[in-house]
């Protein structure tokens, strides 16, 4: 028993001893990482010394001091004049143009179909025979009429006679009961014969000018039948109107085809359009009007002012351009809020590009670049030079200042500054996230500023 007592005392004493040097040495061990720390702290003034400086690049300003701004849309090229030929007579196709293909360009003048013209030809003729025929009517009245009205002096003249005569049997039968009865009837029915013949000669003079004016109406009739039949005969050939380009064809030699059916269409390249969505507050606040108001009395957009504006393909990388001009308003939508202008391009210009390369041609997509008004002592930044705060990051005495602008236009990746900029500033074109205020910074490279187009 007093063994086991014994151990069991030596053992506790052991335990403690351990626990002991356990606590020491994690005292001890406190100790030596306190001192290791203490020894790295530094002075403020050390650490002041050691500030590390962020590496940034800057572009230094210069105001502009007459920049026009530029409105960018785009649109989609179509032709001004798009014609579908339709036949306005009926009957067969007799022949064709040898380049009347889609794509060909018809020369003005050209035949482009014939009709088969027999039918057309035969109501011509008949056409022309009627004329004739109340023409040699008109003739014949008017030569009758004159005839007549020598006729009716004479007729007239026999009346006076035969009216003496009467009157002098009647005397002499009646106071000296010279001559008989049957010879006074006789003279009396002579005078009633030539009355007759004045009276009847009297009518026709009266309707002859009316049959001329009815013949003379009739002719007209005529005329206009001979016109119709002509015209019939001159649309069984139709020809181009202007240089044509073929877009569709849907006839074919011997076909039957009737007026109305649309047979081809053409298009004249002579002249471009491009219809360019704007944004209605761009083009109100923008867009350059002369003020001159028209005298008809509308309330539609007058006065716009036809600018020399930039047209791109979309597709091309090869800086193509050309040259159009700005040439009225189409429409106002009221859904989208947008305002839809129309730049006009000639042959000349669309042929010709500023890089070599293809035409400007119906079915491009392209941006239309239009100036728009000035603007005074402006500046152009990098858009990403400008926070979603309106501000920009300044550079002064080596240390960052945030400075708040304003922004009067973004323009692509282009921001144009109207305010708080001074000319000379070193504005941070390195985009930064959140930067700290005042915080050092090392300027690696001054990058020129974005000249006004």
């Amino acid at each position: 028993m007093k063994n086991l007592n014994h151990r069991k005392n030596k053992r506790d004493v052991k335990n403690i001893i351990f626990r002991i040097l356990a606590c020491s040495l994690i005292l001890l061990a406190g100790i030596i990482c306190m001192n290791s720390l203490a020894g790295m702290k530094k002075t403020p003034a050390a650490v002041k010394n050691e500030e590390h400086a962020l590496r940034v690049e800057a572009i230094k300003t210069y105001p502009a001091a007459n920049a026009p701004v530029t409105i960018t849309g785009y649109g989609e090229v179509h032709v001004l004049k798009e014609v579908p030929i339709s036949p306005e007579v009926s009957g067969t196709i007799k022949a064709i143009h040898p380049c009347l293909k889609t794509g060909e360009v018809i020369p003005l003048g050209d035949i482009l179909f014939q009709i088969d013209s027999r039918n057309y030809d035969a109501a011509v003729n008949d056409a022309r025979a009627v004329k004739m025929k109340w023409e040699a009517t008109i003739k014949r009245l008017e030569k009758q009429l004159a005839v007549d009205g020598k006729r009716l002096v004479t007729l007239q003249r026999n009346q006076q006679l035969a009216k003496l005569e009467y009157q002098r049997l009647q005397i002499l039968f009646q106071e000296n009961s010279i001559g008989t009865r049957s010879n006074l009837e006789k003279a009396e029915h002579a005078v009633n014969v030539a009355k007759d013949q004045v009276d009847q000669l009297d009518k026709a003079l009266v309707l002859c000018p009316i049959q001329i004016k009815e013949a003379v109406g009739n002719l007209a009739s005529a005329q206009a039948r001979l016109s119709a039949a002509e015209a019939n005969l001159d649309r069984c050939t139709v020809t181009a109107k202007f240089h044509a380009r073929v877009k569709s064809v849907a006839i074919e030699t011997g076909q039957y085809v009737v007026p109305g059916r649309q047979a081809l269409v053409l298009a004249d390249d002579s002249t471009l359009e491009i219809h360019v969505p704007l944004d209605s507050r761009d083009a109100r606040k923008w867009l350059q009007f002369t003020g001159n108001r028209n005298h008809n009395g509308t309330a539609w957009f007058n006065g716009l002012l036809p600018v020399i504006c930039t047209i791109r393909w979309t597709e091309a990388d090869d800086g193509c351009t050309w040259q159009g001009n700005l040439h009225r308003v189409v429409r106002f939508d009221p859904q989208t809020r947008t305002l839809t202008v129309a730049v006009r391009i000639d042959s000349g210009n669309a042929a010709e590009s500023r890089v070599k390369g293809l035409p400007l041609v119906e079915g491009m997509f392209c941006s239309v670049e239009i100036p728009g008004k000035n603007l005074k002592d402006i500046y152009r930044l990098p858009s990403w030079a400008v926070s979603y705060k309106n501000t920009v990051y300044k550079v002064e005495n080596s240390r960052l200042k945030t400075v708040p602008v304003k922004v009067a236009r973004i323009e692509g990746d282009t921001a144009i500054i109207s305010e708080g900029i001074q000319p000379g500033d070193l504005v941070v074109s390195t985009h930064l996230a959140d930067p700290l205020e005042n915080m050092l910074l090392e300027i690696t490279k001054v990058n020129p500023q974005r000249s006004p187009l």
